[in-house]
């Protein structure tokens, strides 16, 4: 079943054309894939960036915020790099051009989601005390981009993911998200 690609606030798409519009920043960016690009380099499937915070709400699952818009930047049919933006007080900006092994593997999830029989609304997932990403299928199409993770949503691990956790491999949120957030809490100390 086809994926539900939402739609980027228009700021975010114009402030990424601005940047791979201009030589400053992408060879500022110092990635090879970028600089020597031949052709020109087309910003696709936006995904909204979430960070999880690992303290669980009333429902049992944690929150999660919106920190920005993460664009999977082609040249022809090759994913050569990502852009993020952020929001600023003045409204959403670019932020930076990334590169690394979490480009293939979220190219990889769109794809293994898009097989999945259900419509999902795809998203990106942050857990930044693991140094984890996941890209976050959203069962509900109609929720805005500020939408809650749900118990039924599923994520898939992208790669690298932590030991004992197996990248690619589709969990239902309420299976994974106690084990992230276990490893999250720290330990309590007892005195001796």
């Amino acid at each position: 079943m086809p994926l539900h690609l939402p739609s980027a606030p228009a700021p975010a798409v114009r402030s990424v054309a601005a940047a791979l519009g201009s030589p400053t920043a992408v060879h500022a960016a110092r990635f090879p894939s970028l600089s020597a690009a031949a052709g020109p380099l087309v910003p696709e499937q936006p995904l909204a960036l979430h960070v999880l915070d690992p303290v669980a709400t009333g429902a049992g699952l944690p929150t999660a915020r919106l920190a920005g818009w993460r664009f999977l930047i082609r040249c022809g049919d090759v994913v050569v790099a990502a852009a993020e933006t952020t929001i600023t007080p003045d409204g959403w900006a670019f932020s930076h051009f990334c590169e690394g092994p979490f480009l293939a593997s979220t190219v990889h999830a769109l794809r293994q989601a898009d097989a999945l029989p259900a419509p999902y609304q795809p998203r990106l997932l942050s857990v930044p005390g693991l140094y984890m990403l996941c890209l976050w299928l959203h069962g509900d199409l109609d929720d805005g981009e500020q939408a809650q993770p749900s118990a039924a949503d599923v994520l898939i691990p992208l790669a690298p993911a932590p030991p004992g956790i197996a990248p690619h491999r589709p969990h239902r949120m309420a299976d994974l998200v106690p084990l992230l957030t276990h490893r999250l809490t720290p330990a309590l100390e007892t005195a001796v």
